[in-house]
Formats: C-alpha cells, structure tokens, sequence
C-alpha cells in the first residue's frame, strides 16, 4: 500500500504544495485507488496535480467523518468530475463510503454549521453510495471500519457541538466518526482522521475486526489539543505498551502531544507530499 498526503495542516520542508487545517490522503492499494477525505477546499486537486496523481481515477471516496475539514472538498470533487464531462475526459465511478450519520446537521455555537455541505441526494448522482455502521472492506487488505466501539473510560468522552437527530438537537460525540486499516505483512496500519471516537478505541477496534493484535504504525490526527491530563496520560500509557515501529501523528495534534508522545514512540514528521509504503 502506497499511502500519499494530499493535505495536512504543514507541508514538508522545499516541498512546494499547499497546506490548510485539514486532511486528505491518496491510497493506492491491491490495483485499487481509495481517496480518504478531502480537506477543506479545493488545496487537495491542487496538491494531486503537483504530484502527477490522477483523481480521476478513484476507485472509493472515504470520508472519516463529516466535519467540513474532512469533507469540505466534496464540492471540488464534484466540479473536476462535471470538468471533466464538459472537455469529453473519462473518470470513474467510485463508491462513496462512509458512516450513515456523516450528512447530520453538525453545528459549534462560536463557529455555526461545521457539518458536511453537499448531501447524499447530490453525492448519489456522481457516486455509487455505501454508508456503513458495520466494517466494509475496500480491498482485501483494507477496511473501513465503519462506527468505533468505545471500550475505554477517558476518550470520546467531551461532546464537540451539537447535531441534529430525528429532528432533535443533541450533544455531538462523533458516532461518524471512523478510520481504515491496512492489514500488511509485518502488523496493522490505522489511518485516522480526527479520531474523535478516541484514538486508543479505534486502535482497539482495528484489532478487533483485522483479528490482528501486531500494529506497526498509525497516521492522522489524534485530537489531541490542548487535551486533559488524565485523556493524555492515559494515550501515551496506552503508546507506550503498543511497540511501533513509527507513529505519524498530525492535523488535531498539538505540539506538547508530540511532544509527549515522541517520549513512548519513534515519532516521525508529517506534511503535505509526504509518501508512506508498506508491505
């Protein structure tokens, strides 16, 4: 699996891309491309043509979860496709894939709609549409997890807004939130989002449903800003005993995280053009 970084909030040192608070990384694996997540705007398409790397050719659309740092491209997408239409360019169809509450209304008093924009009634015509609760394998080696079981008592513990259920208005706690797993030969790769649901319950998870206890790395943002002392010393507890081989913490986690973090595991530096390849 070759695993690209479209957007990150840094981009690497003479590396000339674009960066935004985002996420959004290309995922070629077993002849099959998997786009996962699509920042905030249209930084990703721009990033993909620097690095020669054909959106055209998604074979899955994945998001994490719904929050407009992760979905907001979805609009851009849509416009390269109806681009590409008008100039007579072929494109495939892909699979859209992602938590059935992803197009919940998601909203923060100080910031107003932080949900995802483009609905499923528009995202149907330009993709074939799986939303999933249980796991859905992509390819034979990677899944998308589909909704987290939380299974410890210090994460997802803090609800981040409110969201519109049934017509409802409730704490947000990021039931959409997800992740996809990498099954190589030496252990598992998690690649997170925000890892809302908690960063130790979706590693938890991964081992669970890959029936794989080894993990050798884990990549995306751990939310972890400005994070208590008990949720950090619990995480870095938790790192500790997890023996990676390399960790790829970035987007939502802070300086004193990595810090922290740095302490338990051979944390490596992430940035916008960053290539990761595994076996």
């Amino acid at each position: 699996m070759k695993l690209t970084v479209l957007v990150d909030n840094h981009t690497l040192i003479d590396k000339y891309f674009l960066g935004e608070p985002g996420v959004s990384y290309l995922i070629q694996e077993d002849n099959k491309q998997i786009l996962f997540d699509t920042g905030y705007s249209n930084v990703f398409i721009s990033n993909a043509q620097k690095l020669n790397l054909n959106l055209l050719r998604n074979d899955f659309v994945v998001l994490s979860h719904g929050h407009s740092d992760h979905s907001g491209g979805l609009d851009s997408l849509i416009k390269l496709y109806d681009e590409s239409k008008n100039q007579f360019l072929s494109y495939k169809i892909p699979t859209f894939v992602a938590h059935p509450s992803v197009f919940q209304k998601k909203t923060i008093e100080s910031l107003g709609e932080i949900g995802c924009r483009v609905r499923d009634n528009l995202l149907s015509q330009y993709f074939d549409m799986k939303l999933s609760k249980e796991p859905f394998w992509l390819t034979e080696r990677l899944v998308f997890l589909g909704e987290i079981e939380k299974t410890n008592n210090f994460e997802n513990k803090i609800p981040m807004g409110k969201v519109c259920v049934n017509n409802m208005i409730e704490d947000d706690f990021l039931l959409d939130d997800s992740a996809l797993v990498y099954k190589s030969s030496r252990g598992l790769v998690v690649i997170t989002g925000c890892s809302h649901s908690g960063i130790c319950n979706i590693i938890e998870y991964a081992k669970k449903v890959c029936g794989v206890n080894k993990v050798i790395d884990v990549i995306g943002g751990f939310h972890l800003t400005q994070p208590s002392e008990k949720l950090l010393l619990h995480t870095i507890n938790y790192f500790k005993n997890l023996n990676l081989e390399e960790l790829h913490a970035c987007h939502c986690t802070d300086l004193f995280s990595k810090i922290a973090l740095s302490k338990v595991s051979n944390l490596k530096d992430v940035g916008v053009g960053l290539s990761l390849i595994y076996n």
